[in-house]
Protein backbone atom coordinates (compact mmCIF):
# COMPACT_ATOMS: atom_id res chain seq x y z
CA UNK A 1 0.00 0.00 0.00
CA UNK A 2 1.41 3.19 -0.73
CA UNK A 3 2.07 5.55 1.63
CA UNK A 4 -0.36 8.79 1.97
CA UNK A 5 1.22 12.47 2.06
CA UNK A 6 -1.21 15.42 2.95
CA UNK A 7 -0.34 18.66 4.45
CA UNK A 8 -2.19 22.46 4.61
CA UNK A 9 -0.96 24.37 1.98
CA UNK A 10 -1.09 28.44 2.46
CA UNK A 11 -1.18 31.12 -0.09
CA UNK A 12 0.35 34.29 1.33
CA UNK A 13 0.97 37.57 -0.67
CA UNK A 14 -0.26 41.26 -0.73
CA UNK A 15 -3.76 42.42 -1.93
CA UNK A 16 -4.64 41.85 -5.31
CA UNK A 17 -1.65 39.58 -6.86
CA UNK A 18 -3.77 36.55 -8.34
CA UNK A 19 -3.74 34.08 -4.96
CA UNK A 20 -7.78 33.05 -5.62
CA UNK A 21 -7.06 33.03 -9.32
CA UNK A 22 -4.08 30.52 -8.35
CA UNK A 23 -6.75 28.34 -6.14
CA UNK A 24 -9.28 28.53 -8.91
CA UNK A 25 -7.05 27.73 -11.43
CA UNK A 26 -5.35 25.03 -9.72
CA UNK A 27 -8.42 23.12 -8.57
CA UNK A 28 -10.20 23.76 -11.92
CA UNK A 29 -13.29 25.45 -10.25
CA UNK A 30 -14.22 28.72 -9.20
CA UNK A 31 -14.44 28.45 -4.79
CA UNK A 32 -12.77 32.38 -4.62
CA UNK A 33 -14.40 35.78 -5.91
CA UNK A 34 -11.87 37.94 -8.10
CA UNK A 35 -12.02 41.42 -9.05
CA UNK A 36 -9.60 43.67 -9.95
CA UNK A 37 -10.04 45.74 -7.07
CA UNK A 38 -8.03 43.96 -3.84
CA UNK A 39 -9.35 43.08 -0.61
CA UNK A 40 -12.09 40.92 -2.23
CA UNK A 41 -11.42 37.37 -0.55
CA UNK A 42 -12.49 37.52 3.27
CA UNK A 43 -12.34 34.14 4.56
CA UNK A 44 -9.80 31.39 4.40
CA UNK A 45 -11.26 28.89 2.10
CA UNK A 46 -9.77 25.27 1.92
CA UNK A 47 -9.77 23.62 -1.41
CA UNK A 48 -8.61 20.19 -1.47
CA UNK A 49 -6.74 18.46 -4.14
CA UNK A 50 -6.18 14.61 -4.11
CA UNK A 51 -4.26 13.09 -6.89
CA UNK A 52 -3.47 9.24 -6.20
CA UNK A 53 -1.50 8.86 -2.72
CA UNK A 54 -0.89 12.98 -2.89
CA UNK A 55 -3.74 15.23 -0.96
CA UNK A 56 -2.73 19.07 -0.61
CA UNK A 57 -5.57 21.11 1.19
CA UNK A 58 -4.95 24.84 0.34
CA UNK A 59 -5.74 27.76 2.17
CA UNK A 60 -6.55 31.20 0.60
CA UNK A 61 -5.87 33.80 3.25
CA UNK A 62 -7.26 37.34 2.98
CA UNK A 63 -4.34 40.05 1.60
CA UNK A 64 -2.48 41.02 4.10
CA UNK A 65 -2.77 44.91 4.90
CA UNK A 66 0.58 45.00 7.60
CA UNK A 67 0.10 48.47 8.45
CA UNK A 68 -3.40 49.30 8.70
CA UNK A 69 -5.63 49.80 11.74
CA UNK A 70 -9.12 49.62 10.59
CA UNK A 71 -11.20 47.21 12.58
CA UNK A 72 -11.93 44.86 9.15
CA UNK A 73 -8.45 44.55 8.43
CA UNK A 74 -7.13 43.65 11.95
CA UNK A 75 -9.61 40.66 11.85
CA UNK A 76 -8.25 39.62 8.46
CA UNK A 77 -4.64 40.34 9.36
CA UNK A 78 -5.05 37.85 12.36
CA UNK A 79 -7.11 35.25 10.23
CA UNK A 80 -4.02 35.02 8.07
CA UNK A 81 -1.34 35.07 10.69
CA UNK A 82 -3.23 32.11 12.08
CA UNK A 83 -3.18 30.25 8.74
CA UNK A 84 0.86 30.88 8.59
CA UNK A 85 1.41 29.01 11.63
CA UNK A 86 -0.65 25.92 10.91
CA UNK A 87 0.38 25.56 7.56
CA UNK A 88 3.16 22.55 6.57
CA UNK A 89 4.15 24.74 3.52
CA UNK A 90 3.78 28.78 2.03
CA UNK A 91 3.09 29.87 -1.40
CA UNK A 92 4.34 33.60 -1.05
CA UNK A 93 3.06 35.41 -3.94
CA UNK A 94 4.15 38.54 -5.55
CA UNK A 95 3.53 39.85 -8.80
CA UNK A 96 5.17 40.24 -12.24
CA UNK A 97 8.79 42.05 -11.17
CA UNK A 98 7.51 44.08 -8.12
CA UNK A 99 8.88 43.53 -4.55
CA UNK A 100 7.80 46.41 -2.74
CA UNK A 101 7.98 47.61 1.52
CA UNK A 102 4.96 45.53 1.63
CA UNK A 103 5.98 42.42 0.28
CA UNK A 104 8.84 42.40 1.94
CA UNK A 105 6.99 43.12 5.37
CA UNK A 106 5.28 40.10 4.79
CA UNK A 107 8.84 38.23 4.04
CA UNK A 108 9.67 39.22 7.61
CA UNK A 109 6.40 37.72 9.12
CA UNK A 110 7.24 34.62 7.09
CA UNK A 111 11.32 34.63 8.87
CA UNK A 112 12.07 32.19 11.17
CA UNK A 113 8.64 29.94 10.45
CA UNK A 114 8.90 26.43 10.22
CA UNK A 115 6.41 25.75 7.04
CA UNK A 116 8.72 25.35 3.78
CA UNK A 117 7.98 28.62 1.25
CA UNK A 118 7.66 28.25 -1.99
CA UNK A 119 8.13 31.93 -4.10
CA UNK A 120 5.71 32.24 -6.73
CA UNK A 121 6.17 34.84 -9.65
CA UNK A 122 2.64 35.38 -10.87
CA UNK A 123 1.01 37.74 -14.10
CA UNK A 124 4.46 36.56 -15.64
CA UNK A 125 2.66 37.05 -19.38
CA UNK A 126 2.73 41.09 -18.26
CA UNK A 127 6.38 41.55 -18.52
CA UNK A 128 7.55 42.49 -21.38
CA UNK A 129 11.00 42.14 -21.18
CA UNK A 130 11.58 39.01 -20.10
CA UNK A 131 15.45 39.48 -19.80
CA UNK A 132 14.40 41.19 -16.70
CA UNK A 133 13.22 38.07 -15.28
CA UNK A 134 16.29 36.44 -14.37
CA UNK A 135 18.48 38.69 -12.50
CA UNK A 136 15.38 39.55 -10.16
CA UNK A 137 15.07 35.83 -9.39
CA UNK A 138 18.97 36.21 -8.73
CA UNK A 139 18.42 38.68 -6.27
CA UNK A 140 15.58 37.62 -4.61
CA UNK A 141 17.21 34.02 -3.61
CA UNK A 142 20.16 35.58 -2.79
CA UNK A 143 18.27 38.00 0.00
CA UNK A 144 15.68 35.27 1.08
CA UNK A 145 15.56 31.81 1.76
CA UNK A 146 13.31 29.76 -0.81
CA UNK A 147 12.74 26.46 -1.02
CA UNK A 148 12.21 27.22 -4.85
CA UNK A 149 10.84 29.92 -7.47
CA UNK A 150 8.47 29.25 -9.45
CA UNK A 151 7.33 32.11 -12.85
CA UNK A 152 3.18 31.22 -13.02
CA UNK A 153 0.31 32.72 -15.14
CA UNK A 154 -2.58 31.73 -13.03
CA UNK A 155 -5.12 33.45 -15.43
CA UNK A 156 -3.08 31.77 -18.46
CA UNK A 157 -2.86 28.10 -16.82
CA UNK A 158 0.92 28.70 -17.22
CA UNK A 159 3.32 26.91 -14.81
CA UNK A 160 0.77 25.48 -12.88
CA UNK A 161 1.41 21.89 -13.52
CA UNK A 162 5.32 22.39 -12.21
CA UNK A 163 4.01 24.24 -9.29
CA UNK A 164 2.15 21.27 -8.22
CA UNK A 165 4.78 19.13 -8.47
CA UNK A 166 6.58 21.00 -6.12
CA UNK A 167 3.88 20.69 -3.42
CA UNK A 168 3.83 17.37 -3.83
CA UNK A 169 7.09 16.97 -3.80
CA UNK A 170 7.15 18.94 -0.07
CA UNK A 171 4.04 17.42 1.40
CA UNK A 172 4.63 15.77 4.76
CA UNK A 173 3.32 11.88 5.52
CA UNK A 174 0.09 12.07 6.83
CA UNK A 175 -2.72 10.33 6.63
CA UNK A 176 -5.66 11.87 4.35
CA UNK A 177 -8.26 14.44 5.87
CA UNK A 178 -10.99 14.62 3.13
CA UNK A 179 -12.16 11.53 1.54
CA UNK A 180 -13.29 10.85 -2.14
CA UNK A 181 -16.81 11.28 -0.55
CA UNK A 182 -16.41 14.33 0.84
CA UNK A 183 -19.30 16.89 -0.28
CA UNK A 184 -20.08 20.49 0.25
CA UNK A 185 -22.10 21.05 3.34
CA UNK A 186 -25.45 23.93 3.09
CA UNK A 187 -23.39 26.52 5.06
CA UNK A 188 -20.83 26.37 2.53
CA UNK A 189 -23.33 27.09 -0.28
CA UNK A 190 -24.29 30.31 1.74
CA UNK A 191 -21.16 31.17 1.89
CA UNK A 192 -19.92 31.22 -2.17
CA UNK A 193 -23.53 32.43 -3.37
CA UNK A 194 -22.67 35.40 -0.78
CA UNK A 195 -19.32 35.72 -2.58
CA UNK A 196 -20.46 35.46 -5.76
CA UNK A 197 -23.29 38.35 -5.01
CA UNK A 198 -20.74 40.22 -3.70
CA UNK A 199 -18.08 39.82 -6.95
CA UNK A 200 -20.57 40.86 -8.93
CA UNK A 201 -21.53 44.36 -6.87
CA UNK A 202 -17.42 44.85 -7.05
CA UNK A 203 -17.02 44.27 -10.50
CA UNK A 204 -20.24 46.38 -11.74
CA UNK A 205 -19.13 49.40 -9.38
CA UNK A 206 -15.48 49.45 -9.20
CA UNK A 207 -14.25 52.60 -7.95
CA UNK A 208 -18.27 54.01 -7.60
CA UNK A 209 -18.22 51.52 -4.22
CA UNK A 210 -15.82 50.98 -1.69
CA UNK A 211 -15.36 47.64 0.38
CA UNK A 212 -18.17 48.79 2.94
CA UNK A 213 -20.18 45.68 1.18
CA UNK A 214 -21.25 42.69 2.58
CA UNK A 215 -23.94 40.09 1.46
CA UNK A 216 -26.02 37.68 4.28
CA UNK A 217 -27.61 34.97 2.84
CA UNK A 218 -31.31 34.81 4.11
CA UNK A 219 -32.86 31.86 2.54
CA UNK A 220 -31.99 28.88 0.33
CA UNK A 221 -34.79 26.53 -0.68
CA UNK A 222 -33.57 23.72 -2.52
CA UNK A 223 -36.59 22.51 -4.99
CA UNK A 224 -36.59 19.72 -7.59
CA UNK A 225 -35.74 22.16 -10.84
CA UNK A 226 -34.92 25.53 -9.00
CA UNK A 227 -33.09 26.95 -6.03
CA UNK A 228 -34.70 29.87 -4.86
CA UNK A 229 -32.06 32.17 -3.02
CA UNK A 230 -32.96 35.76 -0.74
CA UNK A 231 -29.98 37.76 -0.09
CA UNK A 232 -29.65 40.84 1.89
CA UNK A 233 -26.43 43.64 0.81
CA UNK A 234 -25.16 45.41 3.61
CA UNK A 235 -23.61 49.30 2.98
CA UNK A 236 -22.58 51.57 5.83
CA UNK A 237 -24.50 54.91 3.93
CA UNK A 238 -27.82 56.04 2.45
CA UNK A 239 -25.84 56.89 -0.56
CA UNK A 240 -24.39 54.04 -1.06
CA UNK A 241 -27.64 51.83 -0.80
CA UNK A 242 -28.20 54.28 -3.41
CA UNK A 243 -25.59 52.98 -5.36
CA UNK A 244 -26.23 49.64 -5.31
CA UNK A 245 -29.94 50.17 -6.40
CA UNK A 246 -29.63 52.07 -8.59
CA UNK A 247 -31.91 54.42 -11.23
CA UNK A 248 -35.25 52.98 -10.98
CA UNK A 249 -33.66 49.68 -9.78
CA UNK A 250 -31.35 49.03 -12.87
CA UNK A 251 -28.06 48.24 -10.82
CA UNK A 252 -29.12 45.82 -8.43
CA UNK A 253 -31.07 44.19 -11.42
CA UNK A 254 -28.01 43.60 -13.06
CA UNK A 255 -25.89 42.85 -10.06
CA UNK A 256 -29.07 40.34 -9.52
CA UNK A 257 -28.43 38.61 -13.26
CA UNK A 258 -25.17 38.12 -13.32
CA UNK A 259 -25.02 36.40 -10.04
CA UNK A 260 -27.68 34.47 -10.81
CA UNK A 261 -25.72 33.01 -13.77
CA UNK A 262 -23.14 32.21 -11.87
CA UNK A 263 -24.86 30.81 -9.09
CA UNK A 264 -26.68 28.37 -11.90
CA UNK A 265 -23.36 27.60 -12.87
CA UNK A 266 -21.79 26.72 -9.84
CA UNK A 267 -24.85 24.54 -9.03
CA UNK A 268 -25.63 23.33 -12.50
CA UNK A 269 -29.85 24.05 -12.13
CA UNK A 270 -32.26 26.96 -12.45
CA UNK A 271 -32.14 29.84 -9.98
CA UNK A 272 -34.61 32.26 -8.52
CA UNK A 273 -32.82 35.37 -6.56
CA UNK A 274 -33.57 37.46 -4.98
CA UNK A 275 -31.91 40.48 -3.19
CA UNK A 276 -32.72 43.75 -0.99
CA UNK A 277 -30.19 46.48 -0.01
CA UNK A 278 -30.04 47.97 3.89
CA UNK A 279 -27.91 50.34 5.65
CA UNK A 280 -26.01 49.32 8.87
CA UNK A 281 -23.92 52.11 9.71
CA UNK A 282 -20.44 51.72 10.42
CA UNK A 283 -20.85 47.67 10.31
CA UNK A 284 -17.71 47.42 8.82
CA UNK A 285 -15.67 48.75 12.28
CA UNK A 286 -17.96 46.64 14.55
CA UNK A 287 -15.96 43.60 15.04
CA UNK A 288 -18.37 41.68 16.31
CA UNK A 289 -21.20 41.95 13.67
CA UNK A 290 -18.05 41.21 11.68
CA UNK A 291 -17.43 37.87 13.42
CA UNK A 292 -20.82 37.19 13.29
CA UNK A 293 -20.87 37.14 9.65
CA UNK A 294 -18.14 34.69 9.15
CA UNK A 295 -15.41 37.14 7.86
CA UNK A 296 -12.57 35.56 8.92
CA UNK A 297 -13.41 32.18 9.03
CA UNK A 298 -13.08 28.59 7.09
CA UNK A 299 -15.07 27.18 4.04
CA UNK A 300 -14.27 23.62 2.70
CA UNK A 301 -14.61 22.66 -0.70
CA UNK A 302 -13.43 19.45 -2.94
Amino acid sequence: MLKQYCGYVSIIGKPNVGKSTIINTILKKKISITSRKSQTTRNNILGVKTSKNKQIIFVDTPGMHIKSQKTMNKILNKSAQGIIDDSDIILFVIQRLALDSEDKLILEKLNGINPKTICVINKVDQIEDKNKLLPFIEMISDKYKFEEIHMISAKNNDGIDNLLLTIEAQLPENNHLYDKNFNLQDKNNSFMFSELIREKIIRKLGDELPHDTFVEIDLIKNKKDITEIHATIYVTRKSQKQIVIGSQGEVLKEIGKQARLEIEKYLGKKVFLKTWVKVKKNWNTDSGFIQSLGVGGNYESK
